[in-house]
């Protein structure tokens, strides 16, 4: 099959994933060594490989978690041509775990998914509104704050200039001349 760019090719395994039952895992690529673009990409089954555990200087850096990996084939080999089109150079059909009981609860999961990520955009953004309704409001008070504080200082200042004044005068008085 031929696929005008690596993103149709992308969209076309993730159906094929869903009505068969797997979620489709984006997994390797190769690019170009003159610019770094893409040249292949590898699609495959979320249950490919094992889980490696990562293991820092002093013993597992993260709680250990149940692996969803086992170690399944199934996946497809996509190359750029240079006739400008996405070829597949290498598919595997067969998957060694059982997949979705039925393609239909896949995509009702999918959109149980898809209708839940959209509540959490939704939220999102609402709260991006309020930190930034929070920020204006946090910067008009910190303007008053900096308006009082300019006129606080202003009127020590006189303080301490009448302060001055009445001292002189008042050394004047006290010892003349």
């Amino acid at each position: 099959m031929e696929f005008e760019s690596e993103d149709a090719a992308k969209i076309f395994y993730d159906k094929y994933a869903r009505q068969l039952g797997f979620v489709m895992r984006v997994m390797s690529c190769r690019r170009s060594e003159k610019d770094g673009r893409i040249l292949a990409r590898r699609l495959g089954c979320n249950k490919e490989g094992y889980c490696v555990s990562i293991r820092g200087k002093f013993g597992a850096v993260r709680k250990p978690r149940p692996s969803t990996r086992e170690g399944c084939k199934a996946m497809i080999h996509v190359k750029y041509d240079k006739s400008g089109t996405w070829v597949i150079t290498k598919f595997v059909k067969e998957h060694n775990h059982p997949l979705v009981v039925s393609p239909r609860e896949a995509r009702q999961t999918m959109d149980e998914k898809d209708k839940q990520i959209q509540e959490l955009t939704i939220e999102l953004r609402n709260k991006k509104r309020l930190c930034s309704t929070y920020q204006e409001q946090l910067a008009a008070f910190m303007k008053i704050v900096e308006e009082h504080t300019d006129q606080l200082s202003r009127k020590v200042q006189k303080v301490v200039t009448n302060l001055k004044e009445f001292e002189s005068i008042e050394q004047e008085l006290l010892h003349p001349r």
